[in-house]
């Protein structure tokens, strides 16, 4: 039962024209990313121009915004790891993971490999290493502040931005049986509401987000594919030649969707995997192994020391272009991917605790990328301060995408590693393209997973189209501010997730407390001194009980599933259809004897009453406790069932 309340819109003509979507979301949110490509394309030049004028309003104007909500971000999953809301299962209190514990970190892993890392890898560290924010470029310390730098924009403050949008995925998703999209996670402040038009325009932006979030992404990726093979076969470093790859490699991604080999692309993936840290461990033996181990481990010790002077830093008192250039677009960048990689990290950690789910997701993928960094970075400043004699610093203040490039040609094997590296930021370009497509049409559907492929490949070649439009607008800086621009409506959605997802998970910590030993005494006594009575039952039926089938009733109308919610003589029941067999969920009060510690009897001896409400699936089963459940818990429990 537990994949029956999914609410969709469905509409089906022809079987070619099938369709599974929230239409006012799915079209909305094309509807505003076709205006502004529109813009793009009638007026390139003036679009440029317009985005760099937005980039520096979002700048001016709301750049301390994005620093004090990520801060913000930090501060509230660690607090809600280490707190009691730390216990609370992603799925009933009894579920138990999907995945074992190391096929699930794996799965962590990957979620940490993109197309950023091989882009970033030499061309960060090199880049703060030649021009800080703060002192003189190209000496020691220059070195050590380039090194922390790049672990502060990778580390725990990304990692909080995914790890909190997952959380609220999976938290409403699983534990509370409402579906897979972001308007799920304002619930509690928004109620019925969440399904209007609020609950839309919260996913038209994070559709927008993630669009340009990933088109950014594409963009770095063929910026770096035609500066690798301009270096190996001449070929022209042009924005057309770009154009042109993107056409290839969304073909590629196209082709994916259509033929749905999934499990072919996924085993890719793993390859692709598997590539990159070989090609990781190559630089690592050929290289300076034992200085990069030291660096390593120092390289984390500037990163802690200086971790709440970076958090907090926004160069008020002497403003410089380096912060939009860097930390705040790498804010707005991890922002924008947030529905991205929360989704993939949600859908596989159903049955780990609040816990378990936020400590590995902060410390498995950012450990792997502080290795990364330190290997690449590392060696490539160890190299241009000594037999590259500048070579490596002089291709990044050239063009960022070379680097990566002239940084092989300092190790044996140029020609095949490079080539290797082209081939790894090809197939992530196409597992990017292929995956970004699968969870903004997701969000687009209301949280169905299963939508025709046409609508996939409609996403798919969407990315590809604000990819080729915006890198011929005005290349990577087009992209980069784009991504700010749109980042920005996300990040006030992040606050209110965050606020809902505290209230309930403050709810159900306090509502399981109730029902354990372990609850405050004051607690205790109060659910026994006034324990319910009939009417309250009745009442709880009507306030929550009946909405709750209700919804899961309408749900399964819109699967074209036979369902009928009935009431009478304080029952009330759900019944569910499917061909010979049919499903009941009854709710109704039950009564037992008041604790004895009350003392209070009846003149004939007998103790008074208490009444509860509960819930019964079948005849045989035994009737479970409900009473004070709120609405989505009842919803959650029917499709637990």
């Amino acid at each position: 039962m537990a994949k029956l309340g999914t609410v969709s819109f469905a509409i089906r003509f022809d079987p070619m024209l099938t369709t599974k979507m929230n239409p006012r979301v799915f079209w909305g949110a094309s509807a505003i990313i076709a205006l502004l490509l529109l813009v793009a394309i009638v007026a390139p030049g003036e679009s440029d121009r317009l985005f760099q004028s937005v980039q520096a309003w979002v700048i001016d104007t709301f750049g301390w915004l994005y620093i004090a909500s990520v801060a913000a971000f930090v501060g509230l999953v660690l607090v809600l790891a280490i707190g009691p809301t730390g216990a609370l299962k992603l799925g009933p209190d009894d579920a138990e993971p999907d995945f074992p514990y190391l096929s699930w970190l794996a799965m962590l892993f990957a979620a940490g490999m993109g197309i950023g890392l091989m882009y970033f890898g030499v061309a960060e560290p090199v880049q703060h290493y030649i021009n800080p924010p703060e002192g003189a470029g190209r000496t020691f310390d220059a070195a050590r502040q380039a090194m922390g730098i790049t672990f502060f924009h990778y580390g725990a403050h990304a990692w909080s931005i995914y790890a909190l949008v997952g959380l609220s995925l999976a938290f409403f998703a699983h534990r509370k049986g409402l579906p897979l999209t972001l308007r799920s996670g304002l619930s509690p402040l928004l109620g019925r509401r969440v399904n209007g038009p609020i609950g839309d325009a919260v996913d038209i932006f994070a559709i927008w987000g993630t669009a340009f979030g990933i088109a950014t992404s594409l963009g770095f990726g063929v910026s770096q594919m035609n500066s690798g093979l301009t270096y190996l076969l001449g070929v022209p470093n042009t924005a057309w030649v770009q154009v042109g790859l993107i056409v290839v490699v969304m073909a590629a991604a196209t082709a994916s969707v259509m033929s749905g080999v999934g499990k072919g692309v996924r085993r890719l993936s793993e390859l692709n995997l598997i590539l990159a840290v070989l090609l990781m461990l190559f630089v690592l033996v050929v290289g300076p192994t034992g200085f990069l181990f030291k660096a390593l481990v120092q390289n984390f010790g500037f990163y802690l020391s200086h971790f709440v002077e970076r958090t907090f830093t926004l160069y008020a008192y002497e403003p410089r272009a380096w912060m939009a250039d860097w930390t705040l677009f790498y804010w707005a960048w991890w922002i924008a991917w947030s529905p991205f990689v929360g989704m993939f990290i949600a859908r596989i950690s159903r049955g780990r605790t609040v816990r378990e789910f936020l400590l590995n997701v902060l410390l498995v993928p950012a450990g792997f990328t502080f290795l990364w960094m330190t290997v690449f970075g590392n060696t490539a400043i160890s190299l241009d301060m000594g037999q590259a004699a500048g070579a490596i610093s002089n291709a990044v203040s050239a063009d960022l995408s070379t680097a990566l490039f002239y940084f092989l040609e300092q190790l044996p094997g140029a020609a095949f590693t490079s080539g290797l590296a082209i081939l790894l930021v090809a197939v992530f370009f196409v597992t990017s393209a292929d995956s970004g497509a699968l969870v903004i049409d997701t969000i687009a559907s209301g949280g169905v997973d299963d939508t025709p492929r046409w609508q996939r490949v409609y996403w798919c070649l969407l990315l590809g189209l604000i990819a080729a439009t915006l890198l011929l607008a005005g290349g990577l800086g087009a992209l980069q501010a784009a991504t700010l621009a749109a980042a920005l409506p996300f990040v006030l959605i992040m606050i209110l997730l965050s606020i809902g997802l505290v209230r309930q998970m403050n709810a159900d910590v306090a509502g399981r407390s109730l029902e354990t030993e372990g609850a405050p005494l004051s607690q205790q006594l109060k659910r026994i001194l006034a324990p319910a009575s009939r009417s309250d039952i009745d009442d709880e039926i009507e306030r929550h009980g009946l909405p709750a089938l209700e919804t899961v009733h309408a749900a399964m109308e819109a699967e074209a599933a036979e369902s009928e919610i009935g009431r009478d003589d304080g029952v009330a029941w759900l019944t569910v259809r499917q061909g010979e067999r049919s499903f009941i969920y009854r709710l109704g009060a039950r009564s037992r004897p008041r604790p004895a510690v009350t003392q209070r009897e009846t003149p004939e001896g007998r103790r008074l009453l208490e009444w509860r409400l509960t819930a019964q699936t079948g005849q045989g089963e035994r009737p479970h406790d409900i009473t004070g459940f709120t609405r989505d818990q009842i919803v959650a429990d029917v499709l637990e069932k």
